[in-house]
């Protein structure tokens, strides 16, 4: 079977069983071709809840999964791979979580999107790498316990110096494997090219770049630059995207081995078993748990 005709059954099931599917900007790009919605975490579960389907399809991790559960609990969200998490959002528990708000007391906590569900309950306000520095500034509070990553944590203390950070050692394992040194050779290699980086890098790495920001950060300033050549310091999915988009202008990936496993576990061929009813899991989460993890994410749209 051609992966046309595997999207072509994936487009008739979810129009008859009125499913919504969301596919991550990591994502291949088959599957973003079948996607109602593409984008970064967050904004996907807003589109979501926008809706009236009755099911959700998430073609990205467990966390954005769960994301869309709590902004639509009526919905039924389903993740096609259940093994697909991300180490970032599982590098810390509850307990963890607990013993480090004992530790920084009088430190509001504050939890980047990629976070379980049961951590964002224990936090005062959500973020994205997009919205962290705006909703920073706007909280009140002088002193703020940045989880999990402390990368992107040290990206928005720079911008906001006039409050005082506690990090973890916590954050992506693919963005924080790129070196300065690869950054210098794609920079070498490429010298006309812009270098757009995702704040997830070492400060070290992101200190290099022309951009640092979000993932469709990256995408839109890469579509509204004259520029015509670019170094992308993302997942590598995010240069083939860019390069189907924008034939016109040139992407190269900064270090080969940026590459999230999880995020490539979903196949298209998952994606239709899921809608089939053959595979995937069904995410449920208790309500009370829901609702207290819905309280940091009210309050980020609420400074936001």
């Amino acid at each position: 079977m051609m992966i046309k005709d595997i999207q072509e059954k994936i487009l008739k099931l979810k129009k008859e069983k009125n499913i919504c599917i969301l596919a991550h900007c990591y994502q291949t790009h088959d599957i973003l071709e079948i996607a109602d919605f593409t984008g970064d975490s967050f904004g996907l579960a807003q589109k979501a809840a926008e809706t009236d389907c009755d099911g959700v399809i998430m073609c990205g991790v467990r966390f954005m999964a769960e994301t869309c559960k709590i902004l639509s609990p009526e919905k039924h969200v389903y993740l096609p791979r259940p093994e697909a998490g991300c180490p970032m959002a599982e590098q810390l528990d509850v307990e963890e979580l607990k013993k480090l708000k004992e530790q920084y007391k009088g430190y509001k906590t504050v939890a980047y999107i990629n976070t379980t569900a049961e951590l964002k309950t224990l936090c005062d306000v959500c973020v994205t790498s997009s919205s962290a520095v705006e909703i920073i500034k706007k909280m009140d509070a002088d002193k703020i316990l940045f989880i999990p990553d402390c990368n992107l944590g040290s990206f928005v203390a720079k911008q906001v110096p006039e409050k005082e950070f506690a990090f973890i050692k916590g954050g992506c394992p693919t963005h924080a494997d790129i070196t300065p040194e690869q950054a210098r050779k794609a920079k070498a290699a490429h010298p006309d090219a812009l270098l757009l980086l995702h704040p997830e890098c070492k400060p070290e790495v992101t200190a290099m770049a022309d951009y640092a920001g979000s993932t469709t950060g990256i995408m839109s300033y890469a579509a509204k630059s004259t520029a015509k050549e670019f170094i992308i310091g993302t997942e590598n999915s995010i240069v083939q995207h860019l390069s189907i988009e924008h034939p016109d202008k040139m992407f190269y990936p900064l270090s080969m081995d940026c590459y999230c496993h999880n995020m490539k576990i979903t196949s298209i061929t998952d994606v239709l078993h899921c809608l089939e009813g053959t595979d995937g899991e069904e995410i449920i989460i208790p309500e009370e748990t829901r609702l207290k993890a819905k309280v940091c994410i009210d309050e980020m749209l609420r400074l936001g």
